[in-house]
């Protein structure tokens, strides 16, 4: 029997009814023997996960305000579910480690130390409570003095580590530099930090518990009772993940897919269900013209003319000068003949349009430069497009019906997406369009 790794996001631990509910997903397979948690997330809607207290916590300490009534909250919460799952001190003691972070805290740490303490005392008392041994994830999740992650390093030592104990807890979200210095992933990164395990596990699957059934064909909020995907290649998750169909952290992808582990999506709140499986590439019969619909508004278009452009020797390499003197990465860049289009994503180009356009014009000296603001881009993926008839044309006449007009076009070389950009106001009803076409 193979090895399975099980991480457990923020919503599944969030409480002592969601900690006994994780137990009885454990106990029930005893492959399952490496778990990853997550911090605790909302109890509620108007709940306050733990991440977002403790990085309030910081920035408390970083303005000079009181922060000791709202880092008893966090001891407090951590307390209240040790205390009912009846953990004693004699097996945790939590005030040993609250003085440990306090006097840390006290000394100027750092806001990823701080934001990390969630995933470290949850995994502290998960291992507690299921009487498995506690990894403690500075320990063997290495990063370099610059707080760049080191995956063959850190597979090496974790996999050495993890031959030690048989079964484990460890913490999500954080690893260490040379100096022993705390070093967080971005938001969300427990994902990635079960990813690796797997990896280093060499696990036959790696399964990803949250609070919802997997991915859907369709935003919900947008598409009544979207259908469910059953199953999923990595690749197309990775174009779905990058147009807002977020379900589990886009770059938990890359390390078991190098390792060729699939990865299963499942729901705590119910076990039972078979949940979405990603895998290299999807089983024969199971795909169907598309896979899913996703997108993502606020995005600003810009639309160059010039001719002879493409006999212009390093005209691309300077537009992308450009970029980078503004530190900004295109999203998207459709290009015709004498034409090119920046699609850059508009929260991050702020209140920097009106310089990069005139460096534009002085850079590369366009014959016309326009700009489309309020745009939204939204991407039609599925393995089953490619070498397929008739697909784009489907596509059009859906949003053609509804009398969405399409601002850009963009397909990938790949052939399993394709990219329009339609206005802001027709977002959620071309959504509808295209998947109600496909369905």
């Amino acid at each position: 029997m193979g090895i399975k790794v099980a991480k457990f996001g923020g919503s599944s631990v969030a409480d002592t009814i969601q900690f006994m509910k994780v137990k009885d997903i454990l106990m029930a397979d005893p492959s399952r023997r490496y778990v990853v948690v997550s911090a605790p997330g909302k109890r509620y809607d108007q709940d306050t996960k733990m991440t977002d207290l403790l990085y309030l916590c910081h920035t408390h300490l970083m303005n000079h305000l009181p922060w000791d009534q709202l880092f008893q909250v966090v001891c407090d919460r951590f307390s209240a579910i040790a205390f009912t799952l009846g953990i004693s001190a004699s097996k945790l003691d939590l005030q040993s480690e609250y003085a440990t972070i306090r006097k840390a805290m006290e000394e100027g740490a750092g806001p990823d130390y701080i934001a990390s303490r969630g995933e470290y005392l949850n995994g502290r008392l998960f291992a507690a409570y299921l009487g498995w041994d506690f990894i403690d994830a500075a320990d063997v999740m290495k990063f370099d003095e610059r707080g760049r992650f080191l995956p063959e390093p850190t597979n090496e030592i974790l996999s050495e580590e993890l031959k030690k104990h048989h079964y484990a807890v460890i913490p999500g979200f954080y690893g260490a530099d040379p100096t022993g210095k705390i070093v967080t992933f971005s938001r969300g990164g427990s994902d990635i930090t079960g990813s690796i395990v797997a990896r280093a596990a060499q696990a036959e699957v790696y399964e990803n518990w949250t609070d919802v059934h997997g991915f859907l064909t369709a935003d919900p909020r947008i598409v009544k009772d979207p259908q469910p995907i059953r199953y999923i290649s990595y690749q197309e998750l990775r174009e779905l993940s990058y147009m807002g169909a977020s379900v589990m952290h886009e770059d938990a992808i890359f390390p078991v897919r190098k390792a060729g582990i699939p990865i299963n999506i499942r729901n705590t709140n119910d076990p039972d269900h078979p949940g979405t499986i990603i895998l290299e590439k999807t089983p024969e019969g199971s795909m169907g013209v598309i896979t899913g619909v996703a997108g993502s508004k606020d995005f600003t278009v810009i639309a160059m003319h010039k001719y002879m452009m493409t006999s212009e020797r390093g005209f691309m390499k300077r537009v992308l000068s450009v970029l980078d003197t503004y530190d900004l990465s295109f999203e998207h860049m459709p290009t015709g003949i004498d034409t090119l289009s920046l699609v850059l994503d508009s929260k991050l180009l702020g209140n920097k349009l009106p310089d990069v356009i005139d460096d534009i014009k002085r850079t590369l000296e366009p014959d016309t430069i326009d700009v489309y603001e309020n745009i939204a881009l939204i991407a039609t993926v599925g393995q089953g497009m490619t070498y397929r008839p008739g697909v784009a044309a489907k596509l059009f006449t859906a949003l053609a019906d509804k009398g969405i007009n399409i601002r850009m076009i963009d397909q990938g070389s790949s052939e399993i997406n394709i990219i329009v950009g339609v206005e802001n106001k027709d977002f959620e009803e071309a959504i509808r369009a295209i998947y109600n076409a496909f369905n």
